[in-house]
């Protein structure tokens, strides 16, 4: 048996190819995809913070948003110290909680819509 005879005695055996092939391209398209759209929120909802909000930073910190500027946050984070910190470098405590990979309590995403404390 050559190995001429033994492709074309196969049938069917150029769509699993074609599988093989589409399925990673799908699977990153599908990542790429997912990463926007938690960037995109997490954009959105350090556009959205306001006055009295608890906040934690990129560093771990906690605080409550004492004052805000175009892209400065004054962060109270004990009884007279304010901090000042860059917005991108805060997430809101509904994101926080949330963690990494599950969806922000009462975004599109959220299936239960509560806040699991």
């Amino acid at each position: 048996m050559t190995l001429a005879t033994g492709a074309a005695a196969s049938p069917g055996g150029g769509g699993l190819s074609i599988l093989i092939l589409a399925l990673p391209i799908l699977l990153l398209v599908w990542l790429m995809f997912s990463q926007r759209r938690r960037a995109r929120a997490l954009g959105e909802a350090q556009q959205a913070l306001q006055v009295g909000q608890e906040v934690l930073t990129t560093a771990g910190i906690h605080g409550v948003v004492a004052g805000l500027e175009n892209d400065v946050i004054h962060l109270r984070i004990a009884e007279g110290v304010v901090i000042r910190m860059d917005r991108r470098a805060v997430v809101p405590m509904t994101i926080a909680q949330a963690g990494p990979g599950r969806p922000a309590p009462g975004t599109d995403t959220d299936a239960g819509g509560t806040n699991p404390q």
